[in-house]
This record gives C-alpha cells, structure tokens and sequence, in this order.
C-alpha cells in the first residue's frame, strides 16, 4: 500500500502526570493520555482495507499487537471518527446523565451508537471499512487520516484540505483560543 504523511515532528504525543479526562486511560494502559497528530494519506485495497498510520498504530496497540478502535460516521462531517475503544466507551457516563426518554437523549444515543462499528487492526495494522462508513466519507481508492487529539478521522482527501482551510479560517476569524489562554501580546 502507498502512504505518505504530511511532515510533522510527532505523529503522537504521550502526556503523562496528572488523571485523565473521564478517568480515561490510554490504549496501552500506562495510564498516559494519547494525542493522535498529524496528517497521513493511504489507499484503500480491493478489499476495502486500509493501513492505519504506524504513528497512530504505536499510540494505540494493546499487548496482543493488534489496536481496537470503534469508527462511527460523524454527525457533524463527511468523514469517520476513528476512537480508541476505551475512549468511546467513556461517552456512556456523560450520555447517561441525560434523561433517559428525551428527544436529545434519543438523537444523541442514536447518532453516536447505531452506525458505530468495532474493529481491531490487523496483524499489518489494517482495518475494514465497511460500505456504509466508505458511502458517507465519500471514500474511493486514497483516504486521509487526521489526528484530532484523543480520536482521528478519515477523510476523502479534497474533502480534508477543504477541512482544514475551513477551520483554520474560522479559528483566525473567530480569534478562537482554548480557556484560561492568555491572548497573543498580551503576557
């Protein structure tokens, strides 16, 4: 399979002291948190396989070698988010704090669990994406994976540059910065 990335110092970064958000814990169980970064580009086979970066592989192998992850269909892009299992298995607390028989308790369960599939990596560090992920990303023979922190996406590759610029243009427009940052100038 052709793979190429993006250069990028670190394709992950462990973050360790301190507890996790949701009393997550890393794919590995060092108890450090894993942040998935960087851009990669890989194809997709006959079979509808593709390799997941090695980078991302390395943040998110157990000790069997293989990596578990649940990919959804985003509600919000024309991609698939790719999670680390224990990752989306911390989605159910805060779900369970909504009422049980609401509009948004049902929309939100049915958007976040109905479509989501568990997949464990092969021994060559590929996945299977299924018909129904590969029709909503738009997904044909090159897919790109972007880090997002604790997850990662795939992407249809003009669909991910248009993304990123869209993003990137929002956060400078919207002058977004993370709370308790102090503002460029003013230290």
């Amino acid at each position: 399979m052709l793979a190429h990335a993006i250069p990028c110092a670190y394709d992950f970064v462990r973050l360790g002291g301190g507890p996790q958000r949701d009393g997550q814990v890393d794919a590995a169980g060092t108890g450090q948190m894993t942040q998935f970064l960087g851009t990669h580009q890989n194809r997709l086979d006959a079979k509808g396989r593709v390799s997941v970066p090695a980078a991302f592989r390395t943040a998110l192998r157990g000790t069997d070698g293989t990596a578990a992850l649940v990919l959804r269909p985003s509600h919000k892009h024309p991609c698939i988010e790719a999670w680390p299992a224990s990752a989306f298995e911390a989605l159910a607390a805060p779900v369970d704090r909504l009422d049980t028989f609401s509009d948004e308790q049902d929309d939100l369960v049915t958007s976040l669990y109905a479509d989501a599939c568990p997949v464990e990596t092969d021994k060559e560090g590929r996945i299977v994406l299924t018909d129904a992920l590969k029709a909503h990303a738009g997904l044909l023979d090159a897919v790109v994976f972007m880090g997002m922190g604790r997850i990662f996406t795939i992407w249809e590759p003009a669909a991910a540059e248009q993304r990123r610029a869209e993003a990137r243009d929002r956060a400078r427009n919207r002058s977004f910065t993370l709370p308790g940052a102090v503002p460029a100038g003013r230290a």
